[in-house]
């Protein structure tokens, strides 16, 4: 359980991170502003007026990328995150978990693997639950980044003190995307992975088999589990 979730969860909060549509808007274009521009634009065309003003303006931004489309058009834009959005202190710090997140998931991975050790008859139970403890770590860091995001979502990039009410200006109306789903995703199998992985400190006890000083005195005691069940090889296995 803890190996696949383990990297399911990195694929995803990984997915989440590079893609841009952590929050995402739609506005109207009316006649006013960019769409009277378009409207003279298509003029000679033959086009009607009513078209211009159906025209729906698309923006997604995500933690390193934005993006601006028009809804049923192959007109589509993206540019590096940049402005006030960029230098949000909540930005920033989602960022910074992104990233500290994916670092510490890819190397308790790596740990969890040697430690289970798949090629080998007794794993390595202590280096696989530190691998298990930090990608329980990088679990809460993504949630804590995701949390902080979209409770902040529609404030992110935005003064108030400076805000300009403009009735030509196109009105954003700010809701969470995709890619915020994808991460929510990884982050919780990142921490049931981990969590599973964590259960690697707790050493397995045998209480129905005898002890080494049993054995020693009586060699001919055996296992109950193993009565009455020919051609078994036993042998001792240290827990």
């Amino acid at each position: 359980m803890g190996i696949v979730f383990a990297p399911l969860g990195l694929v995803l909060v990984f997915t989440a991170a590079i893609t841009p549509q952590w929050r995402e808007g739609q506005a109207h274009l009316g006649m006013a502003g960019p769409g009277s521009l378009l409207r003279s634009g298509t003029k000679s065309h033959g086009t009607r007026s009513s078209s211009v003003e159906a025209l729906i303006l698309l923006r997604s931004d995500g933690l390193w990328e934005s993006c601006l489309q028009v809804e049923r058009s192959d007109l589509r834009q993206c540019w590096p995150v940049a402005g006030p959005y960029q230098r949000d202190p909540r930005v920033r710090l989602a960022q910074g978990l992104v990233l500290t997140s994916l670092f510490l998931c890819g190397t308790g991975i790596v740990l969890a693997c040697i430690g289970v050790r798949c090629w080998a008859d007794l794993p390595l139970r202590g280096v696989a639950a530190s691998g298990g403890l930090l990608v329980v770590t990088a679990g809460l860091l993504s949630l804590t980044a995701l949390g902080v995001y979209t409770h902040n979502l529609k404030r992110l990039g935005m003064d108030p003190s400076q805000r300009i009410h403009n009735p030509r200006y196109p009105h954003l109306n700010l809701h969470p995307a995709g890619s915020l789903y994808f991460g929510w995703l990884g982050s919780c199998l990142q921490v049931l992975g981990g969590a599973a992985l964590l259960f690697s400190f707790k050493r397995p006890r045998c209480p129905t088999c005898p002890s080494r000083h049993e054995l020693s005195v009586s060699p001919c005691h055996s296992c109950p589990e193993m009565t009455n069940k020919p051609d078994m090889d036993v042998y001792e296995v240290s827990c």
